[in-house]
């Protein structure tokens, strides 16, 4: 019976086939430890030269790190094994032996380890960082659905830039097109269809950044929402990230332990967080020595500063207008600033999610498209959304592989993505 090693536990005391890869061998002899993984857990193997035949003792010699190979035995329990479990293998199928694998246990470079790419996210590491990701996209969806959200989808090829940032152009049968920043003002249109919308996929930006928070290609989960407010806005984005740490905590105990992540700090993240107003967050970072003016906008190293100020992740709201999107609804108690906010992770990992309540106003909304020098023939099917039934309405973008990159613990935001896409690094 072939079995999968998630299952493992119901298989004790019996005898099972598992087909996989070996990541770990080594022989005392008349023995082989083989450490065996198939993408849903480990096992150790033992081939005992005693327990069984010729044929299957010359290719337990053959093996090597990553071969492939299909192992039948008795199955059982052993606290000293680094799984748990071992398996006393009787029989013995080899799919192919490896050639001398690259990735060693001595430490490589991020250079090599990148250009080997595709055979790093072997790692008990990368499957680590990779099952999380998984756990935070399963939950955002399941968060959504509990919450009303109806899952769509939005173009990536795009007329229009969403906001004033450096995208990716591309011939589009003789006329300039876009790929897609955000579906945001995509979604925007589905909300008076749907109430509550989101999409999940990926984005691009042609930023020449080389922080350890930017991808060139990422993945952003956008949601918009018809009758809700700034606040309310926030208390949306405040819940879906609580419950993204809770599930993480509760379904990814064991990745989180292979990481090393100390689960302190995620275990504050609970509701409310800090909120604190753009001006706030300048008179801190001033306080802390930092050089920046009323009107500069926040940008790593800032982050930095302001997410590890407080335990919690914190809401930075209400910034300067002239600094944010054409789209962002000015704040009726004074006009210089919009109803926006960015949420920051604490432990200085920076936003992780950007929103705003969207202007709904027909007029101001013409006004702010010629303040920005927007052209407005691109924009007619926009201004639609404000000429029939237009309605108080607000959105937010998480950013995907920062939320993973915060909940693992990372250095840079390169690990959380199986193949990132960086300014200077395209392939594999």
């Amino acid at each position: 019976m072939v079995i999968l090693l998630k299952n493992i536990k119901k298989y004790l005391n019996k005898v099972v086939t598992l087909r996989g890869w070996i990541f770990n061998i080594r022989s005392s002899g008349s023995i082989y430890f083989c450490q065996f993984r198939d993408g849903t857990g480990e096992i150790q193997a033992i081939v005992s030269k005693k327990d069984v035949d010729e044929e299957t003792w010359q290719l337990t010699k053959k093996l090597t790190l990553e071969s492939s190979c299909e192992i039948t035995g008795k199955v059982y329990q052993e606290k000293r094994s680094p799984s748990g479990y071992e398996m006393l293998v009787k029989k013995l199928k080899v799919f192919q032996i490896a050639l001398k694998y690259p990735i060693g246990k001595k430490s490589h470079g991020v250079d090599f380890l990148m250009d080997h790419r595709h055979l790093w996210i072997r790692s008990r590491r990368q499957q680590a960082i990779l099952k999380i990701r998984d756990e935070v996209i399963f939950s955002i969806r399941e968060f959504m659905r509990k919450n009303d959200f109806v899952l769509t989808d939005t173009p990536i090829l795009t007329p229009t830039p969403c906001e004033q940032v450096e995208l990716f152009k591309t011939d589009y049968f003789g006329e300039k097109a876009y790929l897609s920043q955000s579906g945001q003002l995509y979604l925007e249109a589905l909300i008076y269809s749907l109430g509550r919308v989101y999409d999940f996929g990926p984005v691009f930006r042609a930023e020449k950044s080389k922080t350890r928070r930017h991808l060139i290609e990422f993945w952003m989960m956008d949601a918009e929402m018809a009758f809700v407010d700034h606040q309310e806005n926030m208390r949306i984005q405040e819940e879906l990230v609580s419950y993204l740490v809770e599930k993480v905590i509760k379904n990814r105990k064991k990745e989180l332990e292979i990481l090393k992540r100390n689960l302190e700090p995620l275990k504050n993240v609970k509701p409310p967080f800090v909120k604190i107003t753009y001006d706030q967050a300048i008179d801190l970072l001033k306080k802390k020595g930092v050089k920046i003016k009323w009107g500069d906008d926040f940008g790593g190293d800032e982050e930095t500063i302001l997410s590890k100020s407080f335990e919690k992740p914190v809401f930075i709201e209400k910034y300067p207008a002239g600094i944010k999107a054409f789209y962002m609804k000015p704040d009726p108690e004074n006009q210089k600033y919009v109803l926006n906010d960015d949420l920051l992770a604490p432990e200085g990992y920076g936003e992780i999610i950007g929103g705003s309540e969207r202007i709904d106003d027909l007029n101001t909304l013409e006004e702010k498209i010629k303040e920005f020098k927007l052209p407005k023939e691109e924009y007619q099917w926009y201004l639609d959304l404000r000429r029939y039934g237009s309605v108080p309405h607000s959105g937010f973008g998480l950013g995907l592989e920062r939320t993973v990159a915060w909940l693992c613990g990372l250095e840079h935001i390169r690990e959380t993505i199986p193949f990132p896409r960086l300014i200077n690094r395209l392939r594999p």
